[in-house]
């Protein structure tokens, strides 16, 4: 085998840096910044090295400039609560991994990660570049740990194994929703009470094990706990958790969060909220209403929108539009799916803003109107396509003379 030249190897490395640093610049356009500077009018934004650098500079220096004349751009979207490469097709019991059956609150289910599944180039037709794919479980408390994955098909596309904890406290359980706000409360005084003794541990001269690591970490407000729960009383139970123990706690679900809205925004706890939950479910969520997220936002919370369904994510946007229609701000909405979420599980995305991610998404017009789509995407910097299953299945047998041999009539 023969070795390449020096000057063959030096050229391989020139060029991949220069695809690498390219430059490039979005111009003329509109840009929903999600920020304090809310929308900017004819504007642009420049991006290099998976970062933005630039935002509606006076002048515009690139390798390459798009035209955004009569477009939207917006930072990439975030959903949040859902299985994707976890659960292909529900039916189908070899692919589904998104619980366990002993599951416990360090169950990490990205190890079973799939970056190829189909779901994720559709979900990117709605402009979500990132994701939070947390596990599901109804036989424990504790679902596991959830993971934050870039919307890039790649191997190497789960950034952050441990974003969060997951666990569920409604009626679905088996067991009575007391045990389980119980179990919680245990676990955390218990851990505390280690803490607080530092001699008592040193004598016992152990190693923290994985779950007292994960405790420890809820206790010092370093991972938020994404709580399950949707009626005012367990929502309650929740704050007071919060503010006896100090841990940071993400409402998931709040279809009665309407009702104490003023005690979760003085207590400053997040509620994610699945906007087309109009109708009671259960008994948990008699008070479920189209326009709990713009209450929500009026009342000061922090509020996040998110779809659990895998496989219409992309349709995100579309409840976002619902919310804006039932009284949420087009502003709110915007930052529901990108900035709180990011703010929230410390992504360095979500936002329009020098320093952040390049996850941007280049719109034909306003991506909560239903008539809209994704003209351009980049994730990192790097341009994806939207090219999904569905679109290669259309293109194949949309004509006749392009179909298989096997469909085709003798």
């Amino acid at each position: 085998m023969k070795l390449l030249k020096p000057s063959l190897i030096a050229l391989s490395l020139l060029t991949s840096c220069s695809v690498l640093a390219e430059k490039i610049a979005i111009t003329n356009t509109t840009i929903y910044t999600a920020t304090d500077n809310g929308v900017l009018t004819n504007a642009s934004v420049v991006f290099e090295n998976g970062k933005i650098i630039s935002v509606n500079p006076l002048s515009i220096k690139a390798d390459k400039v798009i035209d955004g004349t009569g477009k939207i751009v917006t930072p990439g979207f975030i959903s949040t609560m859902n299985q994707f490469g976890l659960v292909e097709v529900n039916a189908v019991s070899g692919t589904r991994d998104a619980s366990a059956k002993k599951a416990s609150i360090n169950f990490d289910p990205s190890y079973a990660y799939n970056s190829e599944t189909t779901l994720v180039p559709f979900a990117r037709k709605g402009g979500i570049t990132r994701s939070l794919v947390a596990p599901s479980s109804r036989d424990s408390v504790f679902s596991g740990q959830a993971f934050t994955i870039l919307m890039n098909s790649s191997f190497d596309s789960v950034i952050n194994t441990k974003s969060a904890v997951v666990a569920s406290f409604g009626g679905e359980r088996k067991d009575s929703r007391a045990s389980s706000l119980i179990e919680l409360i245990d676990k955390l005084k218990g851990q505390q009470e280690k803490l607080s003794n530092p001699d008592e541990s040193a004598k016992k001269a152990k190693s923290p094990t994985d779950e007292e690591e994960t405790l420890t970490a809820l206790l010092n407000g370093e991972k938020p706990l994404v709580a399950s729960a949707s009626r005012s009383s367990d929502l309650l139970q929740l704050i007071k958790i919060k503010q006896e123990y100090g841990v940071n706690i993400v409402i998931a679900g709040g279809e009665d969060a309407a009702r104490v809205k003023s005690q979760l925004a003085e207590a400053e706890i997040p509620v994610m909220i699945k906007v087309v939950a109009n109708l009671p479910g259960s008994f948990d969520s008699l008070h479920a209403s189209l326009t709990t997220a713009g209450e929500l936002e009026k009342a000061g919370v922090k509020v996040i929108l998110f779809s659990p369904d895998s496989h219409m994510s992309k349709n995100l946007r579309l409840d976002a539009g619902n919310a804006i229609s039932y009284g949420m701000t087009p502003q709110g909405a915007l930052e529901a799916m990108t900035s709180n979420v990011a703010e929230t599980f410390d992504m360095d995305s979500g936002e329009i803003a020098v320093g952040r991610a390049a996850d941007l998404v280049l719109w034909s017009a306003d991506p909560f109107e239903i008539s809209s789509n994704v003209e351009s995407l980049w994730i990192n910097g790097e341009k994806v396509s939207t090219e999904s299953r569905q679109d290669k299945l259309r293109d194949r047998y949309i004509s006749k003379d392009s179909k298989p041999r096997g469909y085709i009539k003798p």
